[in-house]
């Protein structure tokens, strides 16, 4: 028996935040878009770690599409697996910290906390569950379908992406837009979306952000 530690309640930042955390509360599915740095995937990782302390759910669960920004991840040793572990490190960093690091392991030993490739997802369905689909603007309509359609009894999924950082091949509809424009007003799901204003990282990033929406807003007129 390990002896669960309470963590301080999760504070949200800005109004923005304050709606998502009343999402993640009220909706079996939540939708959250936005630029790095808003701390989207940071509050749904923490929020599962309560979730799962307290017993709401038994398992989170934690995957993304594996369309490469830059080097093919076939180029790498390893198996898919061990490929694909690296990217949830902030995720499950954020989980560990929440949980302690005595009940974190033993929910990774037990099963309890897994990193799945996103090509296995199919055929699957999460019951009591908190699952974590993560860089979404890189799923196909096909593939958000598939993903939605997994949800069983008592579980809960968060859908973060940021569409200004699409990796499909040119001309294919990212499933993340395609979700937002079709399911809006689907009961039981909800919808958050963070803007560089939101940013709580330094005022450097959001200025960033800023800058490269402008050049593709300028690069979007031109081809017009």
């Amino acid at each position: 028996f390990i002896e669960q530690r309470s963590p301080p309640p999760i504070i949200a930042m800005n109004r923005r935040q304050a709606e998502y955390l009343g999402h993640l509360r009220t909706s079996e599915q939540v939708f959250v878009l936005g630029p790095a740095g808003t701390g989207k995937t940071w509050l749904a990782a923490t929020y599962a770690a309560d979730l799962y302390r307290l017993g709401t759910v038994n398992k989170i669960i934690l995957t993304r599409p594996n369309v490469p920004c830059g080097r093919s991840l076939g180029f790498f040793p390893g198996s898919m697996e061990k490929k694909f572990a690296p990217w949830a490190v902030p995720v499950t960093e954020a989980i560990r910290d929440r949980l302690g690091e005595a009940v974190y392991d033993l929910a990774v030993k037990n099963g309890d906390i897994e990193v799945v490739p996103f090509e296995v997802m199919r055929g699957r369905t999460w019951k009591e569950a908190f699952v974590l689909l993560d860089e979404a603007q890189n799923t196909s309509i096909i593939e958000m379908k598939m993903f939605l359609t997994r949800l069983g009894y008592g579980s809960k999924a968060v859908i973060t992406g940021d569409v200004s950082q699409i990796d499909l091949p040119k001309g294919q509809l990212s499933g993340l837009i395609d979700a937002e424009r079709v399911l809006k007003r689907v009961k039981g799901m909800a919808f958050t979306r963070f803007t560089s204003a939101d940013v709580v990282r330094p005022p450097l990033v959001a200025r960033i952000v800023d800058a490269y929406d402008a050049q593709r807003a300028s690069s979007r007129a031109r081809e017009a």
